[in-house]
């Protein structure tokens, strides 16, 4: 049967569960215990446990039945990539260094540890950036020529079309992202693929200028919450960077990189105002700003662990007025390039 928004939404929200299915991931930045699967054409991250509310899935190889309530949609996951086989010569496996997110889109966190993450009362509550380096699954620290190295073999291996740079935030902030977007540029101009870097925004907005030159195809500032109030609560290293500074360095980067070239990531069910949180994200959308919006997912050893997930009629709601704006303006996440927004997955 054909998978409507409302059931999409229901498998992004409580995913899906069965003896067959591995776990996902666990910690890290990024799709946190999800596994990529193909739903009509189109990749979605869906979270994999014993959740209440997940759909059943039955396994025969890659191709899976996801059933709830009387319905059922085909799906397939996707496969393992080749990459994953492999190490460099220093004998790191390159699972390490980079992993297949979504479909297509080749992610790394550049550097594993975050100042903010470090402190417990800077910590952003739902993140859980140091639980793969505690379990050995990374390494901190990737470098410009193991991220190539990696690069090469998921284009030539797996149709690996864009990469995803993101990275914990270091005490001098630009530092930090000059090196992410050095590392951005020695992967396109070894391989071809555009890439897009994560980062809060720069103290120097020049820096903009900067990555450009790089080469950086994308910039995504993942501001997380558009309720002040609520970043102050969830986000309290990253709020003490202001909506209004993150709006600034928007409207700073769209001067350099275009429209529907920068993005922000927004997690719906934190306890947001809900009319602010519409009214700002079509704010953005008019500056040009791409808003990746996805519910909240608590993940394991987080202050969130126990939260629940947000009102899936919320989610259909904004997801409706923000997918007009975003056509009314000729954006889509075709059009990025590169990133979280090109991938669309999560």
């Amino acid at each position: 049967m054909n998978c409507s928004l409302e059931q999409l939404v229901d498998l992004q929200l409580h995913g899906v569960c069965g003896a067959s299915l591995e776990p996902g991931r666990r910690g890290g930045a990024g799709p946190s215990g999800t596994k990529a699967f193909m739903v009509q054409g189109r990749c979605l991250m869906l979270p994999v446990g014993t959740q209440q509310g997940a759909w059943s899935a039955e396994r025969k190889g890659c191709a899976c039945t996801l059933g709830k309530e009387g319905s059922s949609v085909e799906a397939s996951l996707v496969e393992t990539p080749k990459f994953y086989d492999l190490q460099t010569a220093a004998g790191i496996s390159y699972k390490k260094i980079a992993l297949l997110h979504g479909r297509n889109c080749l992610a790394s966190t550049v550097l594993q540890t975050c100042s903010r993450y470090a402190h417990p009362s800077t910590r952003c509550r739902f993140c859980a950036l140091g639980k793969t380096l505690q379990a050995g699954d990374t390494i901190a620290r990737k470098t410009p020529a193991q991220l190539v190295e990696v690069a090469q073999a998921a284009k030539r291996l797996d149709g690996v079309s864009h990469v995803t740079l993101t990275s914990g935030t270091t005490p001098r902030r630009d530092e930090g992202i000059l090196y992410i977007g050095q590392c951005a540029g020695a992967i396109t101009e070894a391989t071809g693929l555009p890439v897009q870097i994560q980062f809060e925004p720069p103290e120097d907005f020049s820096l903009f200028e900067t990555l450009h030159g790089l080469k950086v195809a994308n910039v995504s500032m993942h501001v997380e919450s558009l309720d002040e109030q609520v970043r102050r609560r969830m986000t309290p290293g990253k709020a003490e960077i202001s909506l209004s500074t993150y709006f600034e360095a928007f409207e700073k980067a769209v001067a350099v990189f275009g429209r529907n070239r920068v993005s922000t990531y927004v997690i719906l069910g934190l306890g947001e105002d809900r009319d602010a949180t519409l009214a700002r994200s079509l704010e953005l959308v008019d500056m040009g700003v791409y808003p990746n919006l996805v519910p909240l997912h608590p993940l394991p050893g987080t202050y969130m662990e126990h939260a629940q997930g947000p009102d899936p009629r919320y989610l259909l709601e904004v997801y409706r007025e923000v997918g007009r704006a975003l056509r009314a303006r000729g954006m889509s996440h075709e059009g990025t390039l590169a990133g979280c927004a090109c991938c669309g997955a999560c």
